[in-house]
């Protein structure tokens, strides 16, 4: 049934985003921190990673909630990837080559929850349950 399928997919995109926002909010300051720590030597200004940093945990934690309540489905999945070329964008210019397949599976994620969001079901954008 491909509406399990996606429905699988929305999901786990959906917990890895809230997860992250989850366990960022509480210890914003430090994360913004560290975050202006690795791109210290970066081409990327302070006054761009400040507002970013601070924003990144809520904007993980709102896409989370979306895609798990499969409201604004689509929406979401557009947010997402561009979010996910942001920091693929940064990682790059840090040389974080380690964390880029994570953010390289995101990013797919994302693409496959836009793409097929026909099968979407189980969801608040849906007006019946497929």
């Amino acid at each position: 049934m491909k509406s399990i399928s996606y429905l699988m997919i929305r999901l786990g995109i959906g917990i890895s985003m809230l997860g992250h926002g989850l366990v960022r909010i509480p210890k914003l300051k430090a994360f913004s921190e560290g975050m202006i720590n690795n791109f210290q030597n970066s081409l990327l200004p302070e006054f761009l990673l400040i507002p970013f940093s601070f924003a990144l945990p809520f904007v993980e934690f709102l896409l989370g909630v979306l895609l798990i309540l499969g409201w604004q489905t689509k929406k979401a999945a557009i947010v997402g990837g561009f979010l996910m070329l942001a920091l693929i964008a940064g990682t790059s210019l840090i040389e974080n080559w380690s964390a880029l397949p994570s953010q390289m599976i995101h990013l797919l994620f994302f693409v496959v929850v836009y793409e097929f969001n026909k099968a979407n079901a189980f969801a608040l954008d849906t007006s019946k349950v497929k």
